[in-house]
């Protein structure tokens, strides 16, 4: 047994939800891990009033204040004195996605989600509302009957049941789309991939697989997440181009080392290169348990005394029997989770360990904390 060995002493307490990521490195198509630059979606946005509601709308200010720019837009004026009834009414963010190389006249799905006290959008319309993009054009005209998977039901004594989320509904092909946006897909004389999970070596292996598949210099990586290739200017012939392109083989790179532990679920992702180095960690555990016992003191029946209440304190100190694991210098993912699992430590012991690994300078390794 060697001295310099890696020693832990883990106190056995309840089991460690422990994720073990070490899969072999594959070839992945470049359509799977690359995107096309400024082949985007655009995400749009607008206001708008849905009517109809079985008394679940609102009645607030701006409630009422869009109610009566929609009659004006159709030349209708409301006396100031007179207060629209907008329980039926409920104002409505709308937003939307709109893919890349859609054409005017095409649809979209949209998404409806109340902005003020409505309790249900359950049963509603949405009237026309325009969306816009993040330049103030219009690009889509939204309308039509809402879908909403959730609802509320109250009671008069203020009792109330939601399931799911009821003010918030979809309309699928809820918007027509007016607008096109123009892509730089058949411009210039390149087109350019960009990595989905930058790294340099991935980045050179694309360039050299893309250049293996076309010939000698026609693709060069411009750093960890983008690879320019040389590309046809005609817009059918790129087609095409790409759609051959995008299905070459690349063989990715292995992933930095990393230990990502989630806090919250004590869920421990441990990469296959993590290495720990010769250290000595002990971690025991200590149990403190303090007893309160109330006990009555009589006196005899015939004894000048009072009755009393005594207490009587128990302290019990117990520590548990630790473990201990041999570990030579370098040690691999897999003999680190055998002995972690063998033990059955708490996600928060785990946790206190590799802290204590990586400030000690003996985990070789990012340790990532969410």
């Amino acid at each position: 047994m060697k001295i310099s060995s890696l020693f832990i002493s883990i106190t056995l307490t309840v089991s460690v939800a422990l994720t073990v990521f070490s899969a072999p490195v594959q070839a992945q198509r470049i359509k799977d891990i690359a995107n096309v630059q400024g082949v985007r979606s655009n995400q749009l946005i607008g206001y708008g009033l849905v009517v109809g509601l079985p008394g679940t709308g609102e009645k607030t200010k701006y409630t009422e204040q869009t109610f009566r720019t929609m009659l004006k837009n159709f030349g209708i004026n409301l006396p100031d004195n007179v207060n629209p009834k907008t329980k039926n009414a409920a104002v409505v963010a709308v937003h939307a996605e709109m893919p890349a190389f859609i054409k005017p006249g095409q649809n979209i799905d949209i998404t409806v989600s109340s902005l003020g006290e409505a309790k249900s959008l359950r049963g509603g319309t949405l009237l026309q509302t325009f969306l816009k993009g993040v330049d103030g054009n219009v690009y889509a005209i939204a309308q039509g009957s809402l879908v909403v998977s959730g609802f509320s039901a109250e009671g008069l004594d203020g009792s109330q049941v939601i399931q799911n989320t009821p003010t918030v509904g979809r309309i699928p092909g809820g918007a027509i789309v007016e607008r096109s946006v123009m892509s730089p897909f058949a411009t210039g004389d390149h087109l350019t991939f960009n990595l989905r999970r930058s790294d340099f070596s991935t980045a050179k292996s694309m360039a050299d697989a893309i250049n293996d598949f076309l010939g000698p210099g026609m693709a060069r990586a411009l750093d960890a997440t983008s690879i320019q290739v040389s590309a046809p200017r005609d817009a059918s012939q790129r087609v095409s181009f790409l759609a051959t392109l995008e299905n070459v083989e690349v063989e990715i790179a292995d992933e930095s080392a990393k230990v990502i532990v989630n806090s919250r679920t004590g869920t421990i992702v441990v990469g296959q290169n993590v290495r720990l180095m010769p250290a000595a960690v002990t971690h025991g555990g200590l149990t403190v348990t303090i007893a309160e016992a109330t006990q009555v003191s009589q006196p005899n029946a015939f004894a000048n005394g009072q009755t009393v209440v005594t207490t009587d304190s128990t302290i019990d100190v117990a520590e548990e029997d630790s473990r201990m694991f041999l570990f030579d210098p370098g040690t691999t993912l897999d003999e680190l989770v055998r002995a972690v699992n063998l033990v059955g430590a708490a996600p928060s012991d785990v946790l206190a360990i590799l802290e204590a690994l990586k400030m000690a300078g003996a985990l070789h390794g990012e340790l990532i904390i969410i």
